[in-house]
């Protein structure tokens, strides 16, 4: 079973592509939090399991958490952390 990991500096609005957001500035929000991640991840229908002791190693000094995401088998990190933001943008309007 592939595990994907997904970090809140995936989806960080203040944050550029080279210190660690991955999706577009459209899909990117203000400081989120690994509790509105697990939310997404669930809509999409799969597991989430949150890990809020672990630092992102880009950001050593912020122990912001991350997302465990289990069963997500049948699709690319990419294509997850794409959907997981437009979740977590949907869920904030």
């Amino acid at each position: 079973m592939v595990e994907n990991v997904i970090w809140p500096a995936y989806l960080d609005a203040d944050l550029s592509r080279a210190e660690g957001r991955r999706v577009a500035e459209d899909l990117a929000v203000e400081e989120p939090t690994v509790d509105e991640i697990a939310k997404a991840v669930q809509q999409i229908g799969y597991d989430a399991t949150i890990e809020r002791d672990k630092a992102y190693s880009r950001e050593p000094w912020a122990d912001r958490g991350r997302v465990v995401v289990r069963g997500a088998d049948d699709s690319t990190k990419n294509d997850l952390v794409q959907a997981v933001a437009a979740y977590v943008v949907a869920m904030r309007e």
